[in-house]
């Protein structure tokens, strides 16, 4: 009986600690694109995801997992263009997820955002399709309908299995395996709709520079990323916060100062219906709405809205003092 032709990348990986590499982008991205067509067993698909975890992804790895998702996805051919890509694939299990509103802030403000991602992986998180629900936005349905969302308000929710519907088979065999499979680090990574600037958060500083390489990598342009509260992009208002990206193409770092002396405690209710409230000016919360400007202004400067930290903080303060109240 003939060899099976994934295993050639089942062996790359698992030969042992001399003969084993990692993969080129050439060779993930035609593995990966086996995995979304169905042409590997789930044997091979155990081992693969183990073999490339427990060494850690490397930049090569993490882009061709990342281009053989594209490849697979069904875009719509109308698809507005999209200006920021937002993933959101962590959860909020310590404050509510106020990144939200600083999206949200931006889309109002002319900026196409496409948020992805997917609830329910880790127990006692609150996710943002759930959030976005009580501020009354429904997640896209389908990519036809993300085009439409983009179109009519510049932000859509996209869930990971409306971008294809292996992705969360993927994603889900942290529970029978034990580990994070690598589609937890290469979501963030994925720029579906192409976006002209992304945005990304991590748990463990060190995966910065690897979300860097891989995006340039991809010929992405321009990204920011940050270590963000709970995983999410939310920038910590009390904290220094390190920014590593693109920027025209190029690797960049830069330290944002803290706007705030002291933290805020842990968010025992976590009731998302708090986070219209706060939109609309009927709860206070000064900690809240800092975390909200912080997120934003960083959007902002990779955007290009604003030619200095201190020039899209202001800017960050002009839009949510002015924002539209009755929105949500």
């Amino acid at each position: 009986m003939s060899e099976h032709p994934f295993a050639s990348y089942v062996r790359i990986l698992g030969k042992g600690p001399n003969l084993s590499r990692a993969l080129t982008l050439d060779e993930t991205r035609a593995a990966v694109g086996m995995i979304l067509k169905g042409e590997v067993e789930p044997v091979q698909l155990g081992a693969f995801l183990c073999l490339m975890r427990v060494k850690t992804e490397t930049p090569a790895e993490v882009a061709g997992f990342a281009l053989a998702i594209r490849d697979n996805l069904a875009i719509p051919g109308d698809m507005p263009p999209v200006d920021l890509d937002w993933p959101s694939y962590a959860g909020k299990s310590r404050q509510l997820p106020m990144f939200l509103l600083s999206a949200l802030l931006l889309a109002e403000n002319g900026v196409a955002i496409a948020m992805h991602g997917i609830g329910g992986h880790t127990a006692g998180r609150l996710y943002s399709e759930e959030a976005l629900a009580h501020l009354g936005i429904q997640a896209a349905q389908s990519l036809e309908d993300a085009a439409r969302q983009i179109d009519e308000r510049r932000f859509t929710y996209v869930p990971m299995q409306v971008l294809h519907p292996a992705l969360p088979g993927i994603m889900g065999l942290k529970r029978l395996l034990g580990l994070r499979s690598p589609l937890h680090t290469v979501a963030r990574n994925m720029n579906p709709f192409d976006a002209r600037v992304s945005l990304m958060s991590v748990f463990h500083p060190n995966y910065r520079a690897v979300h860097r390489d891989a995006a340039k990598l991809m010929d992405m342009r321009e990204l920011a990323c940050f270590k963000g509260e709970g995983g999410e992009i939310e920038r910590r208002p009390e904290k220094p916060c390190l920014v590593e990206g693109l920027r025209g193409g190029e690797p960049f770092e830069e330290e944002w100062s803290p706007t705030l002396t002291a933290g805020a405690a842990h968010d025992l209710e976590m009731d998302p219906a708090r986070l219209a409230a706060l939109w609309r000016g009927e709860a206070s919360d000064p900690y809240a709405e800092a975390t909200v400007r912080a997120t934003t202004a960083v959007a902002l400067r990779q955007l290009g809205r604003a030619g200095t930290m201190g020039e899209a903080e202001a800017l960050a303060v002009e839009l949510w003092n002015r924002r539209r109240r009755k929105g949500f």
